[in-house]
């Protein structure tokens, strides 16, 4: 399952979207040898109150792991400015490839700035992504600092799904109900059966997701 590291290296650069998606890869690596450092840079989140929540919930488990936390700031205004041209765009369309391309970007940056030459992202977990997109989005911003690598591993074989499950259940980590930014949160919102059942007075399930849209 663990494809061989294009950099000869045992740190790894990890861009971090938020605890859940962390929780067995960064396991996974540390149990050979690997030692990543958490990089958050995900101005795509929305409202910033959820930004917050992922972020404390991400940098929770570094911390339990003893492990480095580089927090970026929350650029979302530049972020909306990157990814307007997109806005109509379906999950895993292209808004999503773009802004994968962007966090990913800022993290083949940073690496290059000091002197990381591994980076990969957790991204890479969710089955909810394209991982195609995820690999392509990293190929590039590895091609614009030719002093990194991209390690574009699968990360969702080998048991890793299964023992996520169990971290999350273990750590009791806050899971969110979309992806982040505020496209998927009204696309989410728009298609949630709970939500429509409410709106029709048909159901009292309790519909995180509204409670999104609404604050």
């Amino acid at each position: 399952m663990l494809q061989s590291k294009p950099a000869d290296t045992n740190t790894l650069l990890l861009h971090s979207c938020c605890a859940p998606c962390s929780s067995a890869m960064v396991e996974f690596l540390m149990e050979n040898g690997i030692t990543p450092v958490f990089f958050y840079y995900n101005p795509n989140i929305y409202p910033l109150k959820e930004y917050e929540i992922r972020k404390s919930e991400n940098k929770r488990y570094a911390q339990s792991l003893g492990l480095k936390f580089i927090d970026m700031d929350w650029t979302h205004k530049k972020w909306l400015l990157q990814t307007i041209k997109w806005r109509d765009e379906p999950e895993r369309g292209e808004r999503c490839f773009q802004c994968f391309k962007i966090r990913l970007i800022e993290t083949a940056k940073y690496a290059d700035e000091h002197g990381y030459s591994l980076f990969a992202t957790t991204l890479a977990t969710s089955r909810w992504k394209n991982l195609d997109q995820i690999n392509r989005a990293g190929k590039e911003a590895q091609e614009m600092f030719p002093n990194t690598a991209f390690w574009g591993n699968n990360w969702r074989k080998g048991g890793l799904a299964d023992r996520q499950r169990e971290i999350i259940k273990e750590y009791n980590f806050y899971r969110q109900t979309y992806c982040g930014c505020e496209y998927a949160l009204v696309n989410n919102y728009d298609s949630c059966r709970f939500c429509q059942k409410m709106d029709e007075g048909k159901s009292s399930e309790d519909c995180k997701l509204k409670k999104a849209v609404n604050s």
